[in-house]
């Protein structure tokens, strides 16, 4: 039986494998205020499923969540306009092109293939019908990571706002094409927004805790999401959550995990422990180097893949 000293001596280890790599990439610059971040940061925080907090490194660093941000995006469109109507918009399936491509847009591939690349995304947060969806996303945010003092990074939002053309070059196809609906501007600031709110590793291995318990604290018991959306969310990490390396990670990892280009990763595991990474210096696929390298180095140690553990009857 592993006590937390244990996870702790390992997730060390991780941060050291984590390191070793760190040379293979570069910190995000093409929104300004992602460049500021310091290279040298990686961290990790893990948590048991009674609770326990287990870390190592630069844990405690805040950091945007940026694409991260469509897990909790998927969860409040399907709470409040329910499953036909997102899927009616957006697909399922995962995508070889980069997260910001348009060359599925360009060729009349619609809807877009799933919520976790940008067009599908932004699709998402469209179909958000509340008053205030950004001040829903935040509470919501709030309370799935249990920390009410989780807020907006205002200079991270009005950077992506003055630089995210591409972004920008999406939503009004998709408005010509009669997939997205409502101002486009409305829409993709609700995007910026969602994308710019600031978060720690301890933050999202909360979060994660929730999902690897398919919606449930497990140490209050409360159910916090329903299971149903649970079970699509986490199957579209597995398949679509890492971009273009999706694939390649669900092999080498299986953990239904989601990335973002701020640096941080959140990871679901089915033996019902939440992790989240930090590591700003990412590969050419937009994913966090020294993250993906813990992780992997966390599947292999503690028998993390999905798949672990599983029994085959030949036919």
């Amino acid at each position: 039986m592993m006590i937390a000293q244990d996870f702790d001596l390992i997730l060390q280890d991780s941060l050291v494998y984590g390191r070793s790599h760190l040379s293979c990439g570069k910190v995000a610059d093409y929104i300004p205020e992602l460049a500021k971040a310091d290279p040298s940061h990686l961290g990790i925080c893990l948590m048991l499923p009674d609770g326990t907090v287990c870390h190592a490194g630069s844990w405690k660093i805040p950091f945007t969540m940026q694409s991260i941000a469509k897990t909790f995006s998927l969860i409040l469109a399907l709470k409040t306009v329910g499953y036909e109507k997102v899927f009616s918009k957006v697909g399922m399936e995962p995508t070889g092109d980069c997260f910001d491509s348009i060359v599925q847009l360009e060729t009349k591939q619609l809807p877009p293939f799933n919520p976790m690349i940008n067009a599908g995304a932004i699709v998402t947060v469209s179909c958000i019908e509340l008053p205030n969806p950004f001040g829903a996303f935040l509470e919501l945010v709030r309370q799935l990571c249990f920390n009410d003092t989780i807020r907006l990074n205002e200079q991270v939002y009005l950077s992506e706002k003055r630089t995210g053309l591409r972004n920008r070059s999406i939503a009004y196809l998709l408005q010509s094409d009669h997939i997205l609906e409502g101002d486009p501007e409305q829409v993709l600031d609700r995007y910026f927004r969602m994308c710019s709110v600031e978060v720690t590793t301890e933050d999202l291995a909360r979060y994660a805790l929730i999902l690897a318990n398919d919606g449930t604290d497990p140490v209050t018991g409360e159910e916090m999401i329903e299971e149903w959306i649970v079970r699509i969310v986490k199957t579209l990490m597995l398949t679509c959550g890492m971009y273009d390396e999706s694939g390649e990670f669900a092999v080498k990892t299986g953990i239904p995990s989601k990335s973002g280009v701020g640096g941080g990763i959140v990871a679901a595991t089915e033996q019902g422990m939440g992790i989240a990474t930090y590591g700003p210096v990412l590969n050419k696929k937009g994913n966090s180097v020294g993250g993906i390298h813990m992780l992997e180095y966390l599947s292999r140690k503690l028998n993390l893949h999905y798949l672990a553990n599983k029994t085959y009857t030949a036919v």
